[in-house]
């Protein structure tokens, strides 16, 4: 017998790879979120375009410091920092002063992203750790919206959702006639709100291009927006006249921005399909519940958070069984 010439390198999984990297599912991200910030423009001029650079070059800026400090390397290419600030200032009402948006953006890179260890790391969605703190430190600026038309007699300074909040519990009933003519106008944007999550339009079209792009799964998007819509319709048909419709739900606040931007983040949420189900209903009854008796007008930021909190168990419940494995 001769001997083999023949060397064989045994290494781990993965054998191959689908060339995706970060840096490209970050571009995508942030091509998708091209026509909401292009409508935040529109509705809202300059104060869009502010809070939108401030955001993104402070978080920029901070996490090159945060990883110089730490004597790791820059990392800021990946473009991982600049979608954290596009979320943040897309979470943001208009009026916000700068100074602000800064510290928001210190929470989001220093503490809730570089201080668990980076990209990858990080247990929490960074950009609503942002908002939080700052909703939290500042209520007063975060919860001060400009002028929005809703009748031509009728001015109000309040967001839909707030407005129908305060509406309701002052035992006034619902403040819309909710027709097609305002449900258009809610479609599209023309409303008061956060400067990135106002246009439903705008948010589906980019959410069906991550879906093109296989950056994100469909399964938390739908069961979210799926489980909103079945609750608050559950609602309003018990009591039409103190609730509001599923159609309300769907086209205000920040649901669509943060069923498909946020509750997809692949790092915070759950890896397997049935775990990523389970969230997405999670996110779905916490953000109805916050609405419905919580003492905030939205429930979208806190419910996606209190969900991350819970991914690790999820995972572990959710892990599927390893082929040829007894159950246990």
């Amino acid at each position: 017998m001769t001997e083999s010439n023949n060397i064989y390198i045994v290494s781990s999984s993965p054998h191959t790879h689908s060339g995706a990297s970060v840096r490209r599912i970050m571009l995508d991200v942030i091509i998708a979120m091209i026509p909401a910030m292009l409508v935040s423009f529109w509705f809202f001029k300059m104060d869009a375009v502010r809070l939108i650079i401030t955001c993104v070059a402070s978080c920029v800026v901070i996490e090159m410091l945060c990883r110089k400090a730490m004597g790791r390397n820059i990392g800021i290419t990946d473009l991982s920092a600049v979608v954290t600030g596009i979320l943040l200032a897309f979470n943001l009402p208009p009026g916000l002063p700068a100074w602000m948006a800064v510290v928001g953006s210190i929470f989001a890179i220093a503490i809730a992203k570089q201080l668990f260890g980076g990209i990858g790391y990080n247990p929490f969605n960074p950009a609503l750790l942002g908002r939080v703190a700052l909703l939290i430190s500042f209520t007063g600026p975060m919860t001060t919206w400009s002028a929005w038309q809703i009748t031509p007699d009728c001015v109000t300074t309040a967001t839909p959702l707030g407005l129908a909040k305060t509406s309701i519990a002052a035992g006034a009933g619902q403040p819309f006639s909710f027709d097609a003519s305002m449900l258009l106008k809610f479609f599209i944007g023309d409303m008061n709100g956060c400067i990135g999550e106002i246009s439903a339009a705008a948010l589906i079209l980019g959410g069906i291009y991550l879906l093109f792009r296989r950056c994100i799964s469909w399964h938390v998007p739908v069961f979210y927006i799926a489980t909103v819509v079945l609750f608050s319709a559950v609602l309003w048909k018990i009591d039409p006249q103190n609730n509001m419709p599923p159609n309300f739900h769907l086209f205000t606040g920040g649901l669509m921005l943060g069923s498909i931007f946020m509750a997809t983040d692949m790092v915070t949420t759950p890896v397997t399909k049935t775990g990523l189900i389970i969230f997405g209903i999670g996110c779905g009854i916490l953000t109805m519940i916050i609405r419905k008796w919580g003492g905030y007008p939205e429930g979208v930021s806190f419910a996606i958070l209190l969900m991350n909190a819970v991914t690790p168990l999820i995972n572990r419940v959710t892990k599927p069984r390893i082929f040829g494995a007894a159950r246990k």
